[in-house]
């Protein structure tokens, strides 16, 4: 009896993984079906044992990869994903099992059968390659976002980027062609995760892309008023306090 354990949020996928595992792997019990990131870490942490985990990327309170910052994972993975040129060029890089969906039976098969043929090292070493992609992708994670937008994915480069904006504990990112898009970070996360040279955090509400930064007002009480190249859904104050390192801040980009 094969364990098998699907990390997926999708229910329609998740049954329709469940139903081709009954053809092509009889033997397979699914032990169980996580929808999220912190189901995941739960899961794993609490010891539960499995013999495939089936792990899609984008889950429904972000991307899969969170769940090795705070669980290791001994069992052999094969991730599931959309079509993402970014997260296939990782994945082939590191010789890390995909399905690419829509996949069928016989891709189901295969990669089964590829899992089934590896030695114990060679388990060893593809564990060894899932934790330097994962490395990688995280480490490159605010270079290129991967956005859930309805049924996609959609690659967010950073250069691509006019501001991020929060209200109402929700997090945007709009694009320099005017594009927004959800995303599954605090401000205070990507403040920290995003380049200082490219990226200000104007306050509460925003940070700000230099690239995106048309002109400046000066505005009542010594503040300075942000004009971008895209419409923006208030005005970006600057306060009289941070008044000086805005202005370094933007010098210093400009001089460089």
């Amino acid at each position: 009896m094969r364990r098998v354990v699907i990390v997926e949020d999708e229910t329609a996928a998740a049954v329709n993984l469940r139903s081709m595992l009954s053809v092509v792997l009889p033997d397979a019990e699914v032990v169980e079906v996580l929808e999220s990131v912190a189901e995941a870490v739960e899961y794993f942490s609490s010891g539960a044992d499995a013999d495939i985990v089936f792990m899609d990327i984008h889950l429904a309170d972000g991307e899969s990869f969170r769940i090795f910052q705070s669980v290791d994972i001994a069992i052999p993975i094969i991730f599931t994903t959309a079509y993402d040129e970014y997260a296939l060029e990782a994945f082939k890089v590191n010789s890390v099992d995909y399905l690419l969906k829509p996949f069928n039976e016989d891709d189901l098969r295969r990669a089964i059968d590829k899992l089934d043929r590896l030695s114990a090292r060679e388990h060893a070493e593809q564990r060894d390659s899932r934790e330097k992609m994962v490395r990688e992708v995280q480490g490159e994670a605010m270079q290129t976002m991967l956005l859930r937008y309805k049924d996609k994915l959609i690659p967010v480069t950073a250069d691509d980027v006019a501001f991020f904006y929060t209200s109402e504990e929700r997090v945007t990112v709009t694009t320099l062609k005017g594009d927004c898009y959800p995303v599954d970070k605090t401000l205070e996360s990507l403040s920290q995760q995003l380049s200082a040279e490219k990226f200000f955090r104007a306050n509460r509400q925003f940070i700000v892309s230099r690239r995106a930064v048309k002109d400046i007002a000066v505005w009542f009480g010594s503040r300075l008023a942000l004009n971008l190249s895209v419409e923006t859904p208030e005005r970006i104050i600057i306060s009289k306090a941070r008044v000086p390192e805005f202005k370094g801040w933007l010098q210093s980009v400009h001089a460089n």
